[in-house]
């Protein structure tokens, strides 16, 4: 993609990994700022901090107060080694103060009965499929990312409201060619945009486990957020020593 020819016609969607790899591998072949520029924003994946029901944990500050306690014995469930899931739980401990344990797995759904016996003491997946499973009473909800609640667990604080300075989110987005034209650029993101518009398009994005984009970027306004995340989560990766093999 990126030695793709830069006339609109070859496009890239992908997930927030793509703004990490080149942070966690020793040659990732491309430079997500100097190789690409952004189209759009499809959708984001929100992570949510949860617990099983039956356990101690309350809230966000009891995650805190046992695992200052009790340290590396409390453990989180990650969707993988180095996924946005992985580095929300490293922001955690570095700007909570506390050591935990990262558990990855394969996926959410694989980290599930671990969480659900307390194997593992808390799970960081994703909120849109997580959610049923919390008001179903399954699951206690302690925390989500993102700058603000989701409408579907109101009463459930965000990471910054909990004390915790990290609001980024998972997501899947459209890029072209760094040397794509602008007014190329701008027109592709109009379709895009007005593509995820449709109802049946929203529709597939919830079913898919993420959350449409209200109001929706320009084009501009999609590279300067995903051109900021490079350097917050190359920021988490040094901190955390996180790296893949």
């Amino acid at each position: 993609m990126a030695r793709a020819t830069a006339d609109g016609y070859t496009l890239l969607m992908t997930a927030g990994a793509f703004v990490i790899a080149p942070s966690v591998l020793a040659n990732a072949g491309y430079d997500p700022a100097r190789d690409f520029t952004g189209v759009s924003q499809v959708a984001i994946v929100p992570l949510i901090v949860l617990t099983r029901s039956e356990g101690p944990l309350n809230t966000f500050a009891d995650l805190i107060a046992l695992a200052k306690k009790d340290g590396e014995k409390v453990s989180f469930a990650s969707f993988g080694n180095a996924t946005p899931s992985h580095l929300v739980g490293t922001a955690i401990q570095l700007r909570g103060g506390i050591k935990m344990t990262h558990v990855p797995y394969k996926g959410g759904m694989q980290a599930m009965p671990d969480i659900l016996s307390g194997v593992v003491t808390v799970g960081i997946l994703d909120a849109v499929s997580m959610t049923p499973f919390v008001k179903q009473g399954r699951l206690k909800a302690l925390a989500v990312t993102g700058p603000k609640r989701l409408p579907a667990l109101a009463n459930t604080p965000t990471l910054v409201e909990s004390g915790i300075s990290f609001d980024a989110v998972g997501w899947h987005g459209v890029f072209a060619p760094a040397a794509v034209p602008p007014v190329i650029v701008r027109r592709l993101n109009e379709a895009f945009n007005k593509a995820a518009a449709r109802p049946e398009v929203r529709e597939r994005i919830v079913n898919g486990g993420s959350t449409p984009i209200e109001p929706p970027y320009t084009a501009e306004e999609w590279t300067k957020q995903y051109r900021r995340e490079i350097g917050q989560w190359a920021e988490l990766v040094r901190a955390g020593g996180i790296k893949v093999e």
